[in-house]
């Protein structure tokens, strides 16, 4: 029970984290809470979160599938590498403010409901199932987790929980951290880049002793 408790709040706080700088959804959120109300917000922030609680469930699929196909593994372990090498650097520099994010603007969907435009847009962000399964291997060696029915559902609604509570955080405070969005940015930025490099780390210590 203790190590579900643990698989919580450090998959909460990775999804937290990775839902805190600037960007497609969080922006979103916002902006539909400015125009349409903070109910509305909220609904969109729901449709994100089931749909993101969706692809940390597939996450954990692939994860699963590659820890029974060791011969796969040893392909995608090394390409692993050069993936959370680029990744780690690139949430560094973006801490670091080598990389400026920029706002992406999205055309508005006016006859669409806020929560099948939270579940579109959530359901267009591709790095988010690398990102998870990443994780779930991460926390695999670390023994937090296993391919059992409470680990997994622990670990897609503490991804889910994560994410909804940045996104309503977003819709209910927007004019606050409007002002202090940079300083979120750069923080979590930078915990996200040591979280790749600790990824990186293991990845590396699985390849040379395979």
């Amino acid at each position: 029970m203790t190590h579900l408790v643990i698989l919580f709040f450090a998959t909460f706080s990775a999804a937290f984290m990775a839902t805190v700088p600037p960007g497609l959804l969080n922006m979103n959120a916002a902006k539909i809470s400015v125009e349409k109300g903070k109910l509305n917000g909220i609904v969109f922030s729901i449709g994100v979160s089931i749909t993101v609680i969706a692809q940390a469930y597939i996450a954990v699929m692939i994860s699963k599938f590659l820890h029974k196909n060791p011969e796969i593994v040893e392909i995608l372990l090394k390409v692993a590498l050069v993936i959370f090498t680029f990744l780690c650097l690139y949430f560094f520099a973006m801490a670091r403010e080598w990389i400026k994010p920029k706002k992406k603007k999205n055309s508005e969907i006016s006859k669409r409901n806020s929560f099948y435009k939270g579940v579109f847009l959530a359901a267009i962000n591709l790095l988010t199932i690398p990102y998870y399964s990443g994780l779930n291997a991460m926390w695999k060696v670390s023994g937090w987790i296993k391919f059992e029915i409470w680990d997994i559902l622990t670990f897609i609604l503490a991804a889910g929980c994560g994410t909804f509570a940045v996104l309503y955080l977003y819709t209910v405070y927007f004019n606050k951290l409007e002002k202090k969005s940079s300083g979120f940015s750069k923080n979590s930025n930078y915990i996200i880049s040591a979280l790749m490099l600790v990824l990186f780390v293991i990845t590396l210590f699985r390849v040379y002793n395979r």
